[in-house]
């Protein structure tokens, strides 16, 4: 069984406004961080053209454009793993400010970036280059996220205070759609591949600096300000001490960031292709779907989080992997049939899916505090990029074999979430020791 230990905070205590102010803040930093990240993906066709020979075959081209954006997922267990070692002995606060700081920089850089017509080859390596510290940045910045919010907020609202911070990173998601879709609007083709493209990237990188100044208003963990006192800080590399004495709390929470990273990579970023290779839907169509959908998961994060502080997280696994089996085998079963459904089946789906919001509270408690930074980021970091890295490729597969192939995947990942919920529910909810 692994260890539980939390916040020094009076478990009894309401959220105050300093907590408010906190979620806030960490909550928009998260959500432009996030916006920062995904933006590429969005341009990734004109940016394509623009920093790789003319000559190049297009199959070629899109494959070293989505090569460069797949570096960043690459790069976020390194990254993730480095900085929350230094989170684990130096402080979250300073990590927590780095992550943003890492991100905003490079999205800004790309924004500035001369094309391959002005600096030949250097043009898509400096892309590249920018792209892995962004990686590098979103490794820290989640799991740290998650771990300042629950260090600083009461015990019972520990879920509420990571689901609010995961509805953020998904309005970053919403964000850079409706950004894409509103520049595209405005600018013709000709603008945008002349200067448009880089409006984005430019206004990223601006609001990324704003939230490191906002930043500087947080304060450190009381956690971890109660470890420096007591100078209980990991006397040794925290990550050794994580395989050697939480290996149960790494297999628990690589499981559900598997179950986290299929909701959101199927329902969420796979899906709107599908409506429209499939099932034959307009691209705006399809995309205006997507976007209520992503209202949907946020929404649900959020819900997810406050059931799991009411009723423990285990019910909520089981309730919610329940529904989610339920919706999304519905929608992907019936959108064929039914397409005047789509945007009600289809924001039921993304509702639903936020049940992943309450994940991340029972990956916060699973490591006590002198190693959680380390522990809860190499497992979500090492998971997400295995997991997120292979479901389009086993998505693919079944679906070679049935156009139910998605329902399927997601179904299968939502019986594992009610099984670990079963398994919390038997167990009861866990106590969370004080910091020694």
């Amino acid at each position: 069984m692994f260890a539980e230990h939390s916040s020094t905070a009076p478990v009894a205590r309401p959220l105050s406004r300093s907590d408010f102010k906190t979620l806030s803040l960490s909550a928009l930093g998260g959500a432009l961080e996030f916006y920062d990240f995904i933006i590429f993906v969005f341009f990734a066709a004109v940016v394509g053209k623009l920093f790789f020979p003319a000559e190049m075959p297009e199959w070629l081209r899109q494959l070293q454009t989505f090569g460069i954006f797949a570096a960043g997922y690459l790069a976020r267990p390194l990254g993730g793993i480095v900085m929350a070692h230094f989170g684990d002995l130096l402080g979250r606060k300073r990590m927590f400010t780095l992550s943003i700081f890492m991100m905003a920089v490079p999205t800004l850089c790309m924004g500035l970036l001369p094309t391959y017509a002005q600096i030949g080859i250097w043009a898509p390596l400096a892309l590249l280059a920018l792209r892995v510290v962004q990686g590098a940045a979103i490794g820290g910045e989640v799991p740290g996220a998650w771990v300042f919010v629950s260090e600083h907020v009461p015990e019972r609202r520990i879920g509420f205070a990571c689901s609010t911070l995961t509805a953020g990173l998904t309005a970053g998601i919403l964000l850079g759609s409706l950004t894409a879709s509103a520049i595209n609007r405005v600018f013709s083709p000709a603008e945008l591949a002349d200067y448009a493209w880089r409006i984005p990237f430019l206004l990223g990188g601006v609001f990324g600096l704003v939230s490191v100044y906002l930043r500087r208003w947080l304060h450190e963990t009381p956690v971890f300000a109660e470890l420096q006192l007591r100078q209980s800080l990991a006397a040794e590399l925290p990550l050794k001490a994580v395989l050697r004495e939480h290996r149960p709390a790494v297999l628990l929470s690589m499981l559900l960031t598997w179950v986290l990273s299929a909701g959101i990579v199927v329902v969420i970023l796979m899906t709107p292709t599908l409506l429209q290779t499939l099932h034959g839907f307009a691209p705006a169509e399809a995309l205006q779907a997507n976007s209520l959908a992503i209202v949907g998961l946020t929404i649900g994060c959020v819900l997810a989080g406050l059931a799991a502080d009411r009723f423990g997280a285990g019910p909520t696994f089981v309730f919610g992997g329940l529904l989610l089996l339920s919706s999304s085998s519905l929608f992907y079963a019936s959108i064929a049939s039914h397409r005047d459904l789509l945007l009600p089946l289809y924001a039921l789906a993304g509702l639903s899916v936020g049940t992943i919001g309450a994940i991340p509270m029972v990956m916060v408690k699973a490591f006590p505090a002198a190693v959680r930074f380390s522990g809860l980021s190499f497992s979500y970091n090492l998971a997400y990029a295995i997991c997120g890295g292979s479901t389009p490729i086993l998505v693919s597969l079944l679906l070679k074999w049935s156009p139910l192939g998605p329902a399927y995947y997601v179904g299968a990942l939502c019986l594992l979430f009610v099984l670990a919920g079963a398994g919390l529910w038997r167990r009861g909810a866990p106590q969370l020791a004080p910091v020694a």
